[in-house]
């Protein structure tokens, strides 16, 4: 019971946020999804509806050593996702934390697409 009321007030946050945030082609949406084990990051043209830069932990570029902390996992996403963002041209992009909180693994994300170049 306790999980479905997680998932309740995490969508609530989420609605409340995607009320304000929008991706346009000037500046698209970054979006962050957080699982158990993973990290997912893309960044969408909400006019049109396309994905036009994703990044993960499980990507086979980011090459992490075993026992790496989710945390610093997390950053690494986050220059793997500036650099591929940077080649398409994209510089500045509006930061969705898609109801999560801004904290952890979140903020690393954010931290290391900073740190790559994006400005949010």
């Amino acid at each position: 019971m306790i999980i479905n009321h997680k998932l309740e007030r995490r969508a609530r946050r989420k609605k409340g946020i995607r009320k304000k945030i929008r991706g346009t082609p000037q500046r698209p949406r970054l979006s962050v999804f957080r699982s158990l084990k993973h990290i997912y990051a893309q960044i969408i043209d909400d006019t049109t509806g396309h994905t036009l830069v994703s990044a993960s932990s499980l990507d086979k570029e980011l090459a992490l050593q075993p026992g790496t902390r989710k945390v610093d996992v997390s950053r690494a996403v986050g220059r793997l996702l500036a650099a591929r963002a940077l080649t398409h041209g994209i510089t500045a992009v509006a930061f969705d934390r898609n109801g999560f909180l801004y904290h952890g693994r979140v903020q690393a994300l954010a931290d290391g697409a900073r740190e790559g170049g994006l400005q949010f």
